[in-house]
């Protein structure tokens, strides 16, 4: 496999969300919060890069709480190695912040945009653009729900209406891609990639639904995003690989350079 280069592992492990259509952003010296309204599950919504003194870290966690609260919104605490006090761990399960039950821990991975993944042929594959109409962005979010075991977020008026506005703004973003996996007609997976050039590309979401797995699917959509990652000439991607999907990245020539830990706070939605 290519070499990755010093300044992708960099951009892999420090790499900050930035404000776009339909993501806040809020930066301050001890943390920084990012929201997404209509998207309102934990993770697309989170605080994240925690840098507080251990005196500090109650305060940290009500005064992130109470600018959340409002909103109504699940909240992910994700953690890094650079993260503090370093027992911020114990101090969020104080306050009933514990592990996410999807995972507590991914490892950021990262692989060059040079590298060559061999996809064996899929039966009635086929990769399209889940952003170009509605009802392909409703597939793919319902393939994600079901991979990842997540509860559906529902078609009634108003969340049919908040997903449209998310698939909008993807689209006005111009960065973004969310590409839908279909077999024989039928939604198999999907996986997203935004792309930050020349840097890099942070891939993720990338799922396979139980019953099309082990056909190469899912590889199948990790080659499609590093050859738009390449076509953008970017140095790489970047990848959080989880306990599913981490074996499969390292066969496919992604190196671990890092890693995040997540825990999962409801109070802030009630």
């Amino acid at each position: 496999m290519p070499a990755v280069s010093q300044a992708l592992v960099e951009f892999a492990n420090h790499h900050r969300q930035r404000a776009e259509p339909g993501i806040e952003v809020i930066v301050t010296p001890r943390y920084e919060i990012t929201l997404q309204p209509d998207f309102p599950i934990a993770g697309p919504n989170n605080v994240s890069w925690i840098r507080c003194r251990a005196d500090e870290a109650d305060d940290v966690i009500k005064e992130v709480r109470a600018i959340v609260a409002p909103r109504r919104l699940p909240l992910m605490w994700t953690l890094d190695p650079e993260s503090k006090p370093a027992d911020l761990a114990h101090r969020l399960h104080a306050h009933d912040i514990d592990p996410d039950r999807h995972g507590v821990e991914s490892k950021v991975m990262v692989l060059s945009s040079a590298a060559t993944i061999h996809v064996p042929r899929v039966a009635g594959l086929e990769i399209v653009d889940a952003l170009a109409d509605p009802e392909a962005f409703q597939q793919a979010d319902r393939a994600a729900a079901e991979a990842f075991r997540a509860e559906s977020l529902g078609d009634d008026g108003p969340r049919v209406a908040a997903r449209e506005h998310r698939r909008r703004n993807l689209l006005a973003a111009g960065h973004r891609h969310l590409l839908l996996a279909r077999v024989d007609g039928e939604p198999a997976g999907s996986g997203s990639l935004g792309l930050y050039p020349p840097d890099g590309a942070k891939m993720n979401g990338g799922s396979v639904r139980s019953k099309f797995r082990g056909r190469g699917v899912y590889r199948a959509l990790v080659a499609a995003r590093v050859e738009i990652a390449r076509r953008a000439g970017v140095a790489g991607l970047t990848v959080w690989g989880g306990d599913m999907s981490r074996p499969i990245l390292e066969r496919l020539g992604f190196e671990v350079v890092g890693w995040r830990r997540f825990y999962v706070d409801t109070i802030t939605a009630d």
